[in-house]
């Protein structure tokens, strides 16, 4: 891992000690402490910061799951504004070259937003369908009601 990577990933183990901070495979949080972070990734600091800060902030916002998939979408725009906000706060993360970068936040929730309305989209009909508690989602044209 490049030298800023750690040097921030050191930076935040130090600040948020509550968290265990792990290279992995993907950028994901598990609840209820650990913190991943692709190590060898090829994204710059800058967008690995981001990746790294929007995990951090699943944590801080307590996110453990989501019962229906509109609220994946829910907690993963939370985790993005807990990250700007983390980064608001922290002037001194300007050192490595991290700031709020609108659009790259965008881009990553649009892979969630995309996914959402590919599984809520009718396969009979095109229409959106609607998720019930059960995990089980339904046509308003194609289902009888």
């Amino acid at each position: 891992m490049a030298n800023q990577k750690a040097d921030f990933i050191e930076e935040l183990k130090k600040e948020f000690g509550q968290f265990n901070f792990i290279p992995g495979k993907r950028f994901k949080f598990k609840p209820p402490k650990s913190i991943f972070f692709e190590e060898k990734t090829a994204y710059p600091l800058q967008h690995f910061a981001l990746l790294t800060l929007h995990e951090l902030g699943h944590a801080l916002s307590n996110h453990k799951d989501y019962n229906i998939d509109v609220k994946r979408l829910k907690i993963e725009s939370e985790a993005w504004q807990r990250a700007k906000t983390l980064i608001k706060t922290h002037e001194n993360w300007q050192k490595y070259g991290v700031f709020w970068d609108e659009d790259f936040a965008e881009n990553e929730l649009d892979s969630y937003r995309d996914w959402l309305h590919q599984k809520s989209k009718c396969k009979t009909c095109g229409l959106t369908m609607y998720q019930t508690s059960d995990k089980k989602y339904h046509c308003p044209n194609c289902d009888d009601l």
